[in-house]
């Protein structure tokens, strides 16, 4: 009966992929993730984060919802009730004359509860990434973004939380990489899982709505990243609840 519900209903398939398990901060651990990355958008920082924060903790969802705030809006974002935030990158230096870097401890201080590092935008080196990975705490999320398998299949062998595969060709684009190019996807999901099946994938590029988050799982992936789909989209809300109405 259960099988029967699964194939005709998306959402029993998604609960029965995804048990509940909770967090110290209190998320839902092993939920499918829709991560929002703010970026520099003029639409997602300052007094407009803190605006899209809301409507993100506003989605009545059992997803687990992250906004990727950027280093200013740090404080500010993690006080809103019920919204897990990222860091948008962090920096393998500890306290002290290291001007223009972004410590850890401070970041952990002002509210960030996970990071995402070596965005396609944003790249580091393994190193940076392994260095980094040693100062953090060891329940403290780390999503290291990979530009294809290789370099995600690099990645896992360092144990970050998360992988996320983001083609570069197709990040703010129109085309979702679930349906440009769906086997970067399954791939590596299967290099990752070969590499150390604790860490959990995700996949980004070009995603707009509930489709390609479906999509996206039915293929492997355990959540996607996301930016320009949200932070430039007309109907905030109605992005959000679409992207979610299949899980």
């Amino acid at each position: 009966m259960l099988l029967l519900q699964a194939i005709s209903n998306p959402k029993v398939r998604f609960e029965s992929q995804f048990p509940k398990r909770i967090g110290a901060q209190g998320y839902c651990m092993d939920a499918p993730l829709i991560v929002v990355n703010f970026k520099t958008y003029s639409s997602a920082m300052a007094g407009s984060a803190d605006k899209l924060g809301r409507l993100m903790a506003d989605v009545e969802t059992d997803a687990r919802m992250v906004a990727v705030a950027s280093a200013f809006d740090l404080s500010s974002v993690s006080s809103i009730s019920g919204l897990e935030v990222w860091s948008q990158h962090l920096d393998p230096v500890g306290q002290g004359s290291h001007t223009g870097w972004l410590e850890p401890q401070t970041a952990i201080e002002r509210g960030a509860a996970g990071t995402i590092i070596n965005h396609a935008e944003h790249k580091v080196s393994l190193e940076h990434v392994r260095d980094l990975m040693a100062m953090l705490p060891e329940d403290f999320p780390v999503c290291a973004c990979a530009a294809d398998v290789n370099e995600a299949r690099a990645l896992a062998e360092l144990g970050p939380t998360f992988i996320a595969v983001e083609p570069p060709e197709l990040i703010g684009g129109d085309i979702s990489v679930t349906t440009a190019d769906p086997a970067i996807v399954s791939d590596t999901v299967a290099a990752v899982k070969e590499v150390n099946p604790n860490v959990r994938v995700l996949c980004g590029a070009g995603v707009k709505n509930g489709q390609d988050v479906a999509t996206a799982i039915s293929l492997g992936a355990e959540g996607v990243l996301l930016a320009s789909g949200v932070t430039k989209a007309n109907d905030v809300p109605g992005v959000l609840n679409d992207l979610v109405s299949l899980i």
